[in-house]
Parts: structure tokens; C-alpha cells; sequence
């Protein structure tokens, strides 16, 4: 059997649908989502981006919040310019500080593999950069330089694991 010839309607416009209404839905349905509650907590979608981040004490242009001192080439006279800039929600911005200056936890880990390269380069050479770079087991070709910065990585990542490692070199 033969498929049924699909007939075109011609595409008309519909006078009917409010098109600034269903802009309005749409975006209100298609939003970013703001991560930070705080933020997300104290947003009032009816005001603008800017005026939101005013009330919150936040900067939406940095060139405007933190003016660029002027000087003529004469040099004698220097401009600013103070916007009064009135917080109504310090809340959120108390928030931020105190998260911001929370210390973070390193996360980065070492591969097994790339651990023990460092401690066989380490066991076998000491401090001896180009003598690691020699060795038959860099595979890789590391330069010295890159050598030391995967030790250097490694004492950052497991200082008491590096510790423990120097010595029980030490012992023996």
C-alpha cells in the first residue's frame, strides 16, 4: 500500500492568543533556577535584575558600583561619583560573607599510579631531579621540572601520608 498524501494547511495567524500573556508564562516557566537559597529566597521576580541585586547589596555593574577615579591630564582636580545605594535585604549579603569565608576542604585526589611513581621516584632518588628524569621508569619522559611539581602535588595532597612515607625511609 501506497502512504496517504498529507495534506498542508496553510499556517494562519491566531488572533485570538494573547502573545504577551504566553511570552510572560514562558519565561516565568523557563527561568534559570538560582542555586543560592538565600538569593533565590529574597528574589521578587515583578522588579528588574539590577534593582534585585540593589536591594540585596549586591553589584549588578561593577563600573558603576566602584567608580573609576578621573583625572585631567593637567592633573590638578579628581572626580567620583557617589550613587547612594540603599540595601533593604543586608540579610542575603551577610549570608555570602559568612559562607564565602567558610575554608573549603581540598577534594583533588591522586591516581595509585601517579603515587607510586612519585614514591619509587622519591625511594630511589632523594632530591635528584634529573637523575628522576633519567630513571627507566618515566615511562612519560617528564621533564625534572614536571617531576617535581607531581611531588610537590603529592605532598600537597597527603601531607601525612607523605610524612609517613619520608619516614619510614628514614628508619630503614
Amino acid at each position: 500500500m501506497g502512504k496517504l498524501k498529507k495534506s498542508s494547511k496553510r499556517n494562519t495567524f491566531d488572533y485570538s492568543r494573547d502573545r504577551k500573556r504566553l511570552k510572560k508564562q514562558f519565561v516565568k516557566k523557563y527561568a534559570p533556577r538560582i542555586e543560592h537559597q538565600q538569593i533565590r529566597n529574597a528574589w521578587n521576580d515583578k522588579s528588574s535584575v539590577a534593582k534585585n541585586m540593589q536591594d540585596m547589596g549586591l553589584s549588578f555593574d561593577p563600573n558603576r558600583t566602584i567608580p573609576v577615579k578621573k583625572q585631567a591630564i593637567i592633573g590638578a582636580a579628581t572626580h567620583t561619583t557617589a550613587s547612594e545605594n540603599i540595601v533593604t535585604k543586608p540579610y542575603v549579603l551577610r549570608q555570602l560573607e559568612e559562607e564565602a569565608s567558610r575554608p573549603v576542604k581540598d577534594t583533588k585526589t591522586l591516581s595509585s599510579d601517579l603515587i607510586a611513581y612519585v614514591q619509587h621516584m622519591i625511594r630511589e632518588h632523594n632530591d635528584n631531579y634529573k637523575a628522576m628524569a633519567r630513571d627507566e621508569k618515566n615511562y612519560y619522559q617528564d621533564t625534572p621540572k614536571q617531576i617535581s611539581r607531581k611531588i610537590k602535588e603529592y605532598k600537597r595532597c597527603y601531607p601525612d601520608q607523605y610524612a609517613a612515607f619520608i619516614s619510614s625511609l628514614a628508619a630503614k
